[in-house]
């Protein structure tokens, strides 16, 4: 299996936490390659994955596997060519933007698993990953919430509104429409809400949406494969955001009052110092 991360050094906990998910729920090899750069705004300054944080994950899968293997990318030169420009003042992080530049790597095989860092893998995901997607440039599930106000019929087209923490890309296909050149294009002139989320599933002509399973973003279900934590709306007691990540192991349990991936956080609160 390829898989796909993109992150600075913050992301580092998060792709530990996945990979290690990866790890107990597959026995196929596993090629993982994270994308990353050096870059800063008027507001911050951004450090890239760091090699000994890369380090140490390889080591584990190879551990696991003497066949499975990491990748650090160093995408900087491709983010200063094509700057996303319209949205570098919003709340979008430029990190999630280096997916984009998968068509641009040669290292990058033509199915690959993007995942974002705040995914858990709960299950096999073999009939997810190996499932067909020819003439496919991207396989997806429904935003949660976005299906409410995307989700529509105009022009005698549905829109579907992917959640792009989950996306199994045909770079094939992708290199073939000039896909991620086009959102690439889109998010310099155009400013955007979710920038690089929307502009890819406005500018997809080639989707195919998959069951909710396979990136779950509102609560754990018994069929759940995928687990992505994302910033949810909840309505009791009132009305607010919620937003809790894989890596806060404290608000896991006592704001989710979940405990079903004890044995992968226990893990990653083990190794976690193993990272800096």
């Amino acid at each position: 299996m390829n898989i796909l991360f993109c992150g600075d050094n913050h992301a580092e906990d998060g792709v530990l936490i996945t990979t290690l998910s990866l790890l107990k729920n597959t026995t196929e090899e596993l090629h993982i390659y994270i994308l990353t750069m050096k870059t800063e705004n008027k507001d911050k300054q951004y450090q890239p994955f760091s090699k000994k944080a890369a380090d140490f994950i390889r080591s584990l899968l190879v551990k696991k596997n003497a066949h499975n293997t990491l990748e650090l990318i160093d995408c900087t030169y491709l983010f200063v060519k094509e700057p996303p420009t319209a949205n570098m003042g919003t709340r979008f992080t430029p990190y999630a933007m280096l997916r984009l530049f998968a068509d641009q790597l040669p290292q990058i095989p033509n199915r690959v698993l993007y995942l974002d860092d705040d995914v858990i893998i709960r299950k096999d995901i073999r009939d997810f990953y190996h499932q067909d997607i020819e003439n496919v440039e991207l396989v997806g599930v429904l935003d949660y919430w976005g299906r409410f106000f995307f989700h529509n019929v105009h022009e005698h087209k549905m829109l579907d509104y992917l959640n792009s923490g989950v996306l199994l890309i045909n770079m094939d296909e992708v290199k073939k429409t000039n896909l991620f050149a086009k959102v690439r294009h889109m998010m310099q002139v155009k400013r955007m809400f979710l920038p690089d989320q929307s502009a890819i599933n406005k500018l997809a002509t080639e989707k195919k949406i998959a069951p909710r399973r396979f990136n779950e973003q509102y609560h754990l279900r018994d069929d759940t494969v995928i687990q992505h934590f994302t910033t949810s709306f909840r309505f009791k007691p009132y009305f607010h955001t919620q937003t809790v990540k894989p890596w806060d192991v404290e608000r896991v349990h006592s704001v989710l009052k979940l405990h079903e991936y004890d044995n992968i956080l226990n893990e990653y609160l083990k190794l976690r110092d193993n990272l800096k």
